[in-house]
């Protein structure tokens, strides 16, 4: 079996790809993105969550009262970047999170250039981080975290 491609079909099934939004008064804009892939399971498969874990050599599992399901995470840029993102490039996702991939990566990408703190990356990040699928689980919406860091625009 041709481990890679399977992990690739797990995640176009069970993953996701988000990037939430924290309101932090220290920051100069107000406003902190956090990338964070995703992968939930039953726990009936914690077992293949682990060899997820041991694969990609990163990230943690835990569990989520809120749909009793185990999930593996990792929100490390640096993992992100050198590790999760390189393996959906390689072994592209097939559904129409595939869509969400590349909008997440552009994300990473501009944050790892510490865009995100500057007014200009951080307007693009939120706007790209909005047009991923999200299915409406987002803590904030888009105008008012604009409005956030527009308040503190100088």
């Amino acid at each position: 079996m041709d481990l890679n491609s399977y992990i690739t079909g797990l995640v176009d099934g069970e993953g996701s790809f988000l990037v939430s939004f924290n309101l932090r008064r220290r920051r100069k804009f107000g406003v902190e993105p956090r990338p964070s892939f995703c992968l939930s399971l039953s726990r009936h498969d914690y077992k293949l969550l682990e060899e997820v874990r041991n694969f990609f050599n990163c990230g943690a599992i835990r569990f989520n009262k809120g749909d009793n399901t185990y999930k593996y995470e990792t929100r490390s840029l640096k993992d992100l970047v050198t590790k999760i993102i390189p393996h959906f490039q390689r072994y592209p996702l097939k559904s129409s999170k595939q869509n969400s991939f590349i909008l997440f990566r552009e994300i990473c990408q501009l944050m790892r250039k510490n865009l995100h703190l500057n007014y200009q990356g951080l307007i693009k990040i939120i706007d790209l981080a909005y047009q991923m699928n999200n299915f409406g689980a987002r803590k904030y919406k888009k105008e008012y975290l604009l409005k956030i860091v527009n308040k503190r625009k100088v």
